[in-house]
């Protein structure tokens, strides 16, 4: 109904409109007065076949022929009378069922249509639109990252090149605005001088492209890009973008990095100030199988666990919660605190030497970019692709991944872990499974490129899972809220948040921040120090500011209650 006004308001300013209402209104003219004629014909011809009738019921025999209805309850006897009659009803043929169907929806049915398409998807944003993100595609990235700008109430624009494109996009709640993205118009109508921030996730001559137009109209916009190749991030510098990112290749680096034996601790995951956030698999470390109360990780090293992910879902801890072999802790604390933490438990390189090879299926970009930083940590690996471009490669066998004696031939019987990179998703899924029945002690790490698959890559067997999406949002997200929000992993942040008004003299345990809201406080800043993982019984100031981690549903709690 919104768009009723604005639809009516286009298709009557419209010239074309103009043009169609008069070329309707002179078609419409002359087919009355054609009905006028032989309503008069008619009449005369009744006349001389001796029978008379009224004028009103000349114009109804004249309606129902034309119509083709022809009720047949007035009828000519005459050769000539019949013949008057075959005329009438071909031309009503003609014009009624033809000519004025056709007339009605060139003219106007088709013109009303567009004008609804337009109003739906517009080529400007209002004038007074401001800290508003342009995204100049539509694909898993954009998706994750249009669900964080609604939660934080950013406007944000998806340039679609047609109106078709837009429409969909229209039909899938997202907003959209036609414009080419090579036209420095397209940006102006986007209130680019006024915007936060461009994304731009297409290809890496599409990216130079948008980058040097937006650059040209404004030097203070933050301009984010994508990028495939290693030598398109200095060319895409050099058009304008302000942040270059090889989303696939960080991928890839992330999944290397998850792999058992990877370093001697703790994985640095996200960093918030001097606080640092790791994730530490439990799997053939000294703390499987025990509760978090008995690994006494707190009085040992300092650090805290802030939250577990098993197999895909993230768990607030609670004392007396097992350590499983498929649980990754999520540990926060300060980097003395986590030098301390590699030495109490030292991970499963420390004291489970092999030379048994991490097993990589796929080749590509993703592939390929956990296996430099496998190499860059000197841990042996083997690739297996089918595709023959990697044959050359010492470190490469040849082959399908599926294929029982290829995985033999890579090692699967003594490898400690195999990392699944194809962009197939569905293909994913059937390796874990797969690597799953071959070996039940094997970690496997895969890739996901659409969130919702996520979940399955679990159930398939695998027991972490990344995905490509979640990444390039969150790092993208990240800059947008520079120190106030820290988005990493599947759905769980960092952010600051102040001392609530009904929180100020509480300590921190009689907050019960954690019971209401599942949300751990895992900092409080006080006169610009960070007290990283504080004490119980600390007292909250109306003046400090709280560091907090949580899932998504979780923070959205905590905001619902303490905004």
């Amino acid at each position: 109904m919104k768009f009723i006004p604005s639809q009516i308001l286009y298709f009557i300013r419209s010239r074309t409109t103009k043009r169609n209402f008069k070329l309707l209104f002179e078609f419409l003219t002359a087919l009355t007065i054609l009905v006028i004629i032989y309503s008069v014909l008619f009449h005369f011809i009744m006349l001389f076949e001796g029978k008379e009738y009224s004028w009103v019921t000349g114009f109804y025999w004249t309606l129902t022929v034309m119509s083709t209805l022809g009720f047949g309850d007035i009828t000519f006897s005459s050769d000539l009378g019949r013949i008057f009659s075959i005329i009438v009803l071909m031309s009503g043929i003609i014009f009624l069922l033809v000519m004025l169907p056709f007339t009605f929806i060139q003219f106007f049915y088709a013109p009303w249509l567009e004008a609804q398409s337009r109003a739906k998807t517009p080529r400007e944003l209002p004038k007074n639109t401001t800290g508003h993100v342009i995204l100049t595609s539509h694909d898993p990235i954009t998706i994750n990252l249009v669900d964080e700008l609604k939660k934080y109430d950013y406007e944000y624009a998806i340039v679609a090149s047609d109106i078709q494109h837009a429409l969909e996009l229209y039909e899938l709640n997202y907003k959209a605005v036609v414009g080419d993205l090579g036209d420095p118009e397209t940006y102006k109508r986007l209130r680019i001088q006024n915007a936060a921030m461009l994304v731009a996730t297409n290809d890496d001559m599409a990216n130079t492209n948008i980058s040097f137009t937006v650059r040209d109209l404004s030097e203070k916009v933050t301009v984010v890009t994508n990028a495939d190749a290693d030598h398109s991030i200095d060319i895409l510098q050099l058009a304008g973008s302000t942040h270059v990112f090889q989303f696939t290749k960080m991928l890839g680096e992330s999944l290397a990095r998850r792999t058992l034996g990877m370093s001697m601790g703790a994985n640095i995951v996200g960093r918030f100030d001097e606080l640092l956030i790791a994730e530490a698999p439990a799997m053939r470390t000294l703390l499987e199988g025990k509760t978090i109360i008995e690994s006494n990780l707190r009085e040992k090293t300092g650090v805290t666990v802030v939250g577990l992910w098993e197999r895909g879902r993230f768990e607030t801890p609670q004392p007396q919660t097992r350590i499983n072999s498929t649980t990754v802790l999520v540990l926060a604390g300060s980097a003395e605190q986590f030098k301390k933490y590699d030495k109490a438990f030292p991970s499963y390189r420390a004291h489970n030497a092999t030379d048994a090879p991490v097993i990589i299926l796929g080749g590509g970009r993703v592939g390929r970019a956990a296996a430099q930083i496998l190499d860059e940590r000197q841990i042996a690996y083997k690739i297996v692709e089918k595709n023959r471009r990697l044959s050359q490669y010492d470190d490469c066998i040849l082959g399908n991944a599926a294929d029982l004696d290829i995985l033999h031939k890579a090692g699967i019987r003594e490898a400690p872990s195999v990392i699944i990179t194809t962009h197939d998703d569905s293909m994913n899924i059937y390796l874990s499974i797969y690597c799953r029945q071959l070996r039940s002690d094997i970690q496997i790490i895969s890739r996901a490129n659409l969130d919702r698959n996520v979940s399955k890559l679990h159930r398939a067997g695998a027991d972490l899972v990344m995905s490509h999406a979640s990444i390039g949002a969150n790092t993208i997200f990240n800059i947008l809220k520079p120190n106030k929000i820290l988005m990493f992993a599947e759905g769980l942040n960092i952010f600051r948040a102040p001392v609530h008004s009904t929180l100020s003299g509480k300590s921190l345990a009689e907050s019960q921040i954690r019971k209401q809201t599942k949300c751990s406080v895992i900092a409080i800043g006080k006169d610009g120090k960070l007290n990283i993982n504080p004490e119980p019984s600390v007292i909250l100031d109306k003046l400090d500011e709280m560091v907090l981690i949580g899932s998504s549903d979780a923070e959205k709690s905590f905001l619902d209650i303490y905004r």
